[in-house]
């Protein structure tokens, strides 16, 4: 019986030659049959890719093979078997598109100038000694909030990754530069490079949730700080971490408490949105091709 799984994974790390990792990142996925999205850029590789376990499991052997890759840190989790329609490589100039690559700096250790890294449970210990000094920031596009977030979060209005450098120097958030900032997001790699081009910005006490949402949904699950559901880039949309997660998202259309999202657009032109099944027609239903990549 297939067991079908999805694995999120980066590493940032200089790649002198993206394209060649391109190509044998392709052939690895194709002589695996995986399927999924993989982004090279000059500053590392961003992926996200399913299948049966056992393809899976082949793939990330194949890719910690390589050095700089070795130390990759793999978040698990339980896939559909049809979660991706095709395998998709591609180098960009950044694995995450702030917009802004002569920004960031990596070395053999990852992002040169970024916040301090907080597993889940340190986490717990900075909220319990600071207590509402802290401000968590959600380095994600604000319709994944809808669904889920951290409780008390600031959800920047960004509709793509590329909204926070424009938002940040708008001085929208000048007003956190004094605050103790967690910055958070799917699975750790937008904070990655959020948390260097804040510090650049004089936020002065800035943190990254080590593993993101995921890793602390695998920690904590819904029994801590955080609200909903996660967000995914695939066609399962959205991911709980219990048997009681709280659902609070809103339905667009009629208003129901709902963690639903489509690929279906509003009224301002907006491809995603939180709406509830009952109100998309049939022939309107989202399909896994019109998933966006993490942007």
């Amino acid at each position: 019986m297939a067991t079908p799984k999805i694995v999120l994974f980066y590493v940032f790390t200089p790649l002198p030659d993206p394209e060649a990792i391109r190509l044998w990142q392709q052939a690895a996925g194709e002589s695996t049959g995986v399927t999924g999205r993989v982004i090279v850029s000059p500053h590392g590789i961003n992926a996200t890719v399913g299948g049966d376990i056992s393809a899976v499991k082949q793939y990330v052997r194949a890719t910690k093979r390589y050095a700089p890759f070795a130390g990759a840190d793999i978040k698990w989790s339980e896939g559909t078997g049809s979660d991706f329609p095709r395998l998709s490589v591609k180098t960009r100039p950044e694995i995450v598109t702030f917009g802004v690559p002569g920004e960031l700096e990596v070395d053999e250790n990852g992002v040169v100038g970024g916040g301090t890294r907080l597993t889940p449970e340190q986490l717990h210990e900075l909220v319990a000694d600071k207590g509402d000094d802290v401000v968590f920031f959600d380095g994600r596009n604000a319709i994944e909030a809808q669904v889920g977030r951290f409780k008390n979060a600031v959800v920047p209005p960004a509709d793509t990754t590329r909204d926070f450098v424009p938002l940040l120097d708008s001085g929208a958030f000048d007003d956190l530069k004094d605050r103790t900032v967690v910055t958070y997001c799917t699975g750790g790699v937008r904070c990655e490079v959020l948390t260097r081009l804040m510090k650049a910005r004089g936020f002065g006490d800035v943190y990254q949730l080590d593993g993101g949402i995921a890793r602390y949904g695998e920690t904590f699950g819904d029994d801590g700080l955080w609200e909903g559901s996660m967000f995914v880039f695939d066609d399962r949309m959205t991911v709980d971490f219990s048997d009681h997660t709280e659902v609070i998202g809103r339905c667009s259309e009629c208003g129901a408490p709902t963690s639903h999202i489509e690929n279906y657009p509003d009224r301002l032109g907006r491809e995603l949105r939180v709406v509830c099944p009952e109100c998309v027609p049939p022939e309107r239903a989202s399909t896994a091709d019109a998933v966006p990549a993490s942007s």
